[in-house]
């Protein structure tokens, strides 16, 4: 990509946005024509990323196209405390161990979309876990208890009686200081991380540094288009789900949500001439090549269109299930989606899906939780929208 103007730059960066701090010092900080050190700190809380990690990462992947520099922070100290941003309650604390674990595919994933090249990878306990008490005081002198209880996550918890635990305190300073460490241009996050990057722009200050610009991206909605997309919600697209399970998840999304899907993971607007259908088959089509292969998507999109667009399941590339002693419908189904699928659903969650006529062998809807049907070899049984799988008998 070329790097184009400053002006040009900056209404590319501006993009997909949700806030900026601000857009005139962005502006003259892409005038001085020098490279620019874009921020991210990732804290490796788990070992796989969803697309609504992918956000952020996007952006950054964004400033590099334009030959700024990368500088993805590993929080392998600022994980151990646990990010406080947007939480009811006090995250569960992870051994540093843990954290190294978790980095190892984190960040393999994550060069899925940033240039390995490019990126400059920096640990945070290189300079946290070095610091004396004596420094730790210090650090914690350059605010006040007021402005940390300014945090919307913890008044709310006050209000409500719920514990802010001490070392969830110290999270915005070590993030701050993160950003004085790397002299960050520019620091890149989530909407629920501007209170954090806005403390990072005040030790800049402290330091007589230049304070970064505090660029805030949309948090992701998951699946269902109205919570953030959450592994614990189960309302996600992971980076490394299989492809077919990837094309699949993002044809089950709303037609509002693909225009955002659009914007925030594509960095551009879907065509309004394109049918909303065939729309989403292309952006499914283009999360799978990015996570995968042209070749995997397509494979994937004909595979989708035999078993949802021509209602051909019977040619479909279906997992197999081998029926076990339980030969009622809910049973059979409650095996399958754990066999096959590693997923459990309680007998009222299966019980509903047949009442709903989600459940099909055959193409038939199965409606009576009780029933037994004659199960032969071959036959396509389908547990949801999502999911089928073909039964072997023997």
């Amino acid at each position: 990509m070329s790097p184009g103007t400053a002006t040009e730059q900056l209404e590319a960066l501006l993009r997909g946005t949700a806030q900026v701090i601000n857009e005139k010092d962005l502006l003259t900080k892409l005038e001085r024509g020098t490279p620019l050190r874009a921020k991210l700190g990732v804290d490796p809380t788990a070992p796989d990323i969803h697309l609504g990690h992918t956000v952020p990462l996007e952006k950054l992947r964004q400033f590099q196209e334009f030959g700024h520099q990368a500088v993805l922070i590993i929080g392998d100290f600022t994980a151990q405390i646990g990010d406080p941003s947007g939480r009811s309650k006090t995250r569960p604390q992870l051994t540093r161990d843990e954290v190294l674990d978790n980095a190892k595919t984190y960040t393999k994933q994550a060069f899925k979309i940033l240039d390995r090249d490019r990126t400059e990878i920096v640990f945070n306990g290189d300079w946290f876990n070095k610091m004396t008490f004596a420094e730790v005081i210090a650090l914690n002198a350059r605010v006040t208890m007021q402005q940390m209880l300014q945090r919307e996550d913890f008044k709310t918890r006050i209000a409500n009686d719920q514990e802010v635990r001490l070392h969830e305190i110290q999270y915005p300073l070590v993030q701050g200081w993160d950003s004085v460490m790397v002299r960050a241009d520019v620091e890149i996050g989530g909407t629920d991380q501007l209170f954090n990057i806005l403390v990072g722009r005040d030790m800049q200050k402290s330091e007589g540094m230049e304070p970064q610009v505090a660029m805030c991206v949309p948090i992701l909605e998951g699946l269902d288009g109205v919570k953030k997309m959450s592994k614990s919600l189960d309302n996600y697209i992971g980076v490394s789900d299989e492809p077919e399970d990837m094309f699949g998840k993002v044809m089950s999304i709303s037609d509002e949500l693909m225009d955002r899907y659009y914007t925030l993971l594509l960095g551009e607007s879907r065509d309004p001439e394109d049918h909303p259908m065939d729309a989403k088959k292309a952006l499914a089509a283009r999360i799978v090549t990015r996570y995968h292969s042209e070749e995997s998507a397509t494979k994937a999109r004909e595979n989708w269109e035999t078993r949802f667009s021509q209602r051909d399941l019977a040619s479909a590339d279906l997992p197999d299930y081998a029926l076990g002693d339980r030969r009622d419908a809910v049973g059979v189904v409650a095996d399958a989606y754990a066999s096959i699928f590693q997923t459990n659903r309680s007998n009222g969650e299966i019980r509903r899906l047949l009442q709903q006529g989600s459940v099909q062998l055959n193409g038939e809807k199965l409606t009576d939780p009780k029933a037994e049907p004659a199960w032969a070899d071959g036959d396509i049984l389908k547990l949801d929208k999502k999911r089928s799988v073909r039964v072997k008998v023997g």
